[in-house]
């Protein structure tokens, strides 16, 4: 094969032949191995290398990639090697492995090029277990990713897996891990589990045989017994019953060809709401994605426009829209102007906190109850949890970026008989009911919609309680973005470029005409807000992220992202409550993240493309 490869360093060509061997030995796919045995045939040194140059890295996300042939991406055989890592891992930590089990679910997305698809992915994931002599609790069809970390609380289980890439491209794949808590892995379980992958690559005797699920007394249905308690637990969260009945507002509601219209249909039912008007081309799962660039409903009024048409031909005033695995969701309300509001993830989530302490605080009227009340965001995300809390008496924390922070604290707070209100990011991600420790796309768009109804009551719309909140509790405009780079080494040359700004170990000491006031790096674990200027917060070495402060008031971070290719910045002004003026708020803001952009990102010299409007 070496020969036939041609070129390039003997080392190279050894190891991807060793590689290519060894996955045609173990590979029973025919689609992928056909696919290799093609490549080695036409020495296609390029596409191997594409293939097999590296094994996917097990994160704290677990497994995102394209599906297709080879060590690098999402596969019949990846699964099964992950999944046998997994299932050893499991096994040193849990002594009762066999007695409580593990539940599997999956999303909608198929690959016909490798014959992959979510479904599959499950089957095989659940063989690997059940081969083992442990319990699978494998959902029959098509779940919301919420439903996975619900099962694992609710049974008691001490994992479980998710096969889904999300929002991400149609051609991706992904596998979501969570512990027995009920929350994504943290490390070091993301290190113990690539560790145990690696060696137990070799598939297991009944690897591939899926026909032992099919009459095992070890796999188990959840899917109507969790619907049935999901829903019941959900309904505990709703304040405005009469309310719910009488509503006129009327809500068009996407799941993107993903899995949300049926659950977000019970979402309503369990309210007593008339369920909302679903975009037909867009409510039957379809892997291919045919009516929209990107399935994510962050990107904005592009995904939406179907939405839009349908809520305008219906005279529907609010418009909910989950992402193909309904953890997250978009709002967007129809204003006096005849324009469409999307919602930004920071402002839906000062509407959802504002209106989760409202209506938690009408049921407990003891005082008291507020010591032991939190509220969390992300530390990308809009400080207004924190604003509302040092108003209301509540307590305000912030993680680390990404839902496997909150979940794992929010956790530990229940766990010392802390009650928690609410968790958000700003990337459209909430959890307003902590039976899920996760976000939860259907939980939140149902209580949207009885936000949305009781404002209506008093004649307020949503835009104009959220204008209220920020009076109330002081404007805080946010601005997000990314670049897009594919280059690991150009966005490592720009970051230890901030480290290096102005002589070696050295952070910028302005942004153009903007001073910076502080710096915190949690990739080195640099802050010089803290005495011994280390971070209070857990830093990743693998992971890019430095926070700016400057000396308005601005904060503004940059971060790479885990599962894109994107460099993404958070930035955010503040002004205390009483101030008026928000479009002076918003221009200085503006001016700011062009200052970052220019002297920060500096996208010409490193080569970044912007995000696409």
């Amino acid at each position: 094969m070496a020969a036939a490869a041609g070129g390039g360093g003997p080392g190279v060509d050894a190891r991807l032949e060793q590689e290519t061997a060894r996955w045609l030995r173990w590979d029973q796919n025919p689609l992928t191995s056909e696919t290799v045995k093609r490549l080695v045939a036409e020495g296609n040194k390029e596409e191997l290398q594409k293939c097999f140059g590296a094994r996917m890295e097990f994160g704290t996300a677990g497994l995102r990639a394209a599906m297709g042939a080879g060590t690098s991406q999402m596969n019949d055989l990846t699964i099964i090697q992950t999944t046998q890592g997994f299932c050893r891992y499991l096994e040193q930590h849990f002594s009762h492995l066999k007695q409580r089990g593990v539940v599997i679910s999956y999303d909608a997305r198929a690959h016909p090029l490798s014959g992959g698809s979510s479904k599959r992915f499950a089957q095989l994931a659940a063989t690997t277990f059940v081969s083992q002599g442990i319990p699978v609790y494998l959902f029959s069809s098509v779940t919301p990713t919420p439903f996975v970390p619900y099962t694992v609380s609710h049974l008691s289980l001490c994992a479980g897996i998710m096969i889904t890439a999300s929002h991400n491209p149609k051609q991706d794949n992904g596998y979501k891990v969570y512990w027995d808590n009920g929350a994504q892995i943290i490390s070091p379980h993301d290190k113990g589990i690539s560790q145990a992958i690696e060696e137990n690559l070799e598939p297991w005797p009944d690897a591939w045989d899926v026909s032992i699920i099919d009459s095992s007394p070890l796999l188990h249905d959840p899917s109507a017994a969790i619907s049935k308690d999901y829903f019941e637990d959900l309904q505990k969260y709703c304040f405005h019953r009469s309310v719910n009945r009488e509503t006129k507002v009327k809500f068009v509601h996407t799941s993107v060809h993903g899995v949300g219209h049926d659950f977000v249909q019970s979402a309503f039912q369990a309210f007593d709401f008339r369920p909302p008007e679903a975009v037909p081309e867009q409510k039957v799962p379809d892997p291919e994605f045919p009516t929209v660039k990107y399935p994510n409903p962050e990107e904005g009024k592009g995904v939406l426009t179907l939405s839009f048409q349908l809520a305008d031909k219906t005279q529907a005033q609010v418009v909910l829209a989950n992402d193909p695995d309904a953890d997250r969701l978009a709002v967007a309300e129809k204003q006096a102007s005849g324009e469409w509001k999307v919602f930004s993830g920071n402002e839906l989530g000062a509407l959802l906190g504002w209106w989760l302490f409202t209506s938690w605080k009408e049921k407990n009227q003891d005082r008291s109850a507020l010591k032991d009340a939190y509220m969390l965001s992300s530390t990308v995300s809009s400080k207004i949890l924190r604003a509302i809390a040092l108003k209301e008496g509540f307590h305000f924390e912030e993680t680390l970026t990404g839902f496997k922070w909150m979940g794992n604290r929010a956790k530990q707070l229940i766990d010392q008989g802390k009650n928690v209100l609410f968790a958000f990011e700003e990337a459209i991600g909430y959890m307003c009911c902590p039976f899920v420790l996760d976000k939860d796309g259907v939980s939140a768009a149902v209580i949207s919609a009885e936000l949305a109804s009781f404002l209506a009551t008093k004649n307020l719309s949503l835009s104009q309680q959220l204008k209220a909140v920020y009076e109330e509790y002081g404007y805080h405009m946010t601005k997000a973005s990314y670049f897009i780079c594919h280059d690991p080494g150009t966005i490592r040359k720009l970051f230890e470029n901030l480290r290096n700004y102005d002589g070696k170990n050295s952070y910028p000491k302005a942004c153009g005409k903007f001073d910076v006031s502080g710096v915190r790096d949690l990739t080195t674990g640099y802050d010089d807000s803290q005495p011994d200027h280390k971070a209070v917060l857990p830093t990743s070495k693998s992971s890019q992220m430095i926070t700016f402060t400057f000396a308005n008031g601005g904060v503004a971070t940059m971060r790479t992202s885990g599962t894109e290719p994107k460099i993404k910045y958070y930035a955010e002004l503040c002004a205390p409550p009483g101030n008026s003026d928000p479009e002076q708020l918003k221009k200085e803001l503006n001016e700011l993240v062009s200052a970052i952009e220019e002297h920060f990102f500096q996208p010409q010299k490193y080569n970044l493309q912007p995000k696409a409007e």
